[in-house]
């Protein structure tokens, strides 16, 4: 009842995985990732322990490909199964069982696996794969949003839509440098849920990405002059680089700062815009 992608950057070694289904909370069961490891979606009547079970076989070394066949081998309820492996060397396998309800299927190619069932047509994991074949010069994050704006087009669940979710996964690119989780998005009931989290990704991109030190602006006695102005009008006054602190963590801006001899131009582009 849901379509996903589960995919492999070899340039940011980053791991993810994403989709969406006409389903409550449909990140809540599909999407797993591990990185350095690989990344699972397991659907239809979804079999939630292919997730960690299918993670903890990866870690030991198994291919997507020999993960599939020891989970699918060992569950009873295979022929209802759908999943999508993608493991640490970015090798795929995508498995739908037999009793999955029509359309059902899935592909691979190089570093991903598309899969969906309960679909209009076959277009739909089609176009997933297609996009994401077509869209290398993207972030893995914006090419799994890219593949599931285009499936939708092409059809989608027949049911409809409700929840969609994104789960990006890279060695020390989370939070501070201290997780592993990139991306880790979902958006659980809503009538467009694709774009709705094509909105939270952007939120996250503005609050969370980083933009390259040499683009960072120098901060002279000109610019220092209207950064006081301007935070003192929303109320944060006293020396420079305290409230220029104190707003950036109000507004979550604080992987953004770092100090006031320089600004990142994003911070500065949402500061004049309050």
């Amino acid at each position: 009842m849901t379509y996903s992608l589960v995919a492999y950057d070899r340039t940011t070694a980053q791991w993810g995985v994403a989709t969406q289904s006409k389903f409550l909370a449909v990140g809540s069961v599909v999407p797993w990732a591990q990185a350095g490891v690989g990344a699972v979606a397991t659907q239809s009547y979804a079999n939630p322990a292919y997730g960690p079970d299918g993670l903890a076989l990866l870690a030991a070394g198994h291919t997507a490909a020999e993960v599939v066949a020891a989970l699918t081998s060992a569950d009873a309820g295979r022929d209802h199964r759908q999943l999508g492996i993608v493991d640490a060397q970015g090798g795929a396998a995508t498995f739908t069982g037999s009793a999955c309800l029509e359309w059902a299927g899935g592909r691979t190619g190089d570093g991903y696996a598309a899969q969906g069932n309960i679909l209009v047509s076959g277009e739909t994991v089609d176009a997933m794969a297609e996009t994401f074949e077509a869209t290398t010069e993207l972030p893995l994050a914006e090419r799994l949003i890219a593949a599931l704006a285009a499936a939708q087009a092409a059809g989608g669940d027949r049911r409809g839509q409700q929840s969609a979710a994104l789960l990006v996964v890279e060695h020390g690119g989370g939070y501070a440098g201290l997780s592993d989780v990139l991306v880790n998005l979902r958006v659980d009931d809503h009538e467009a849920p694709i774009a709705e989290l094509d909105r939270l990704y952007r939120q996250h991109r503005l609050l969370f990405g980083t933009t390259p030190r040499e683009e960072w602006l120098p901060v002279d006695g000109h610019l220092a002059a209207e950064l006081t102005e301007r935070l003192a009008a929303l109320g944060y006054t006293g020396e420079l680089a305290d409230a220029f602190a104190r707003w950036a963590g109000t507004e979550n801006l604080e992987e953004r700062i770092d100090g006031i001899t320089q600004i990142d131009p994003v911070v500065l582009a949402e500061l004049r815009a309050r």
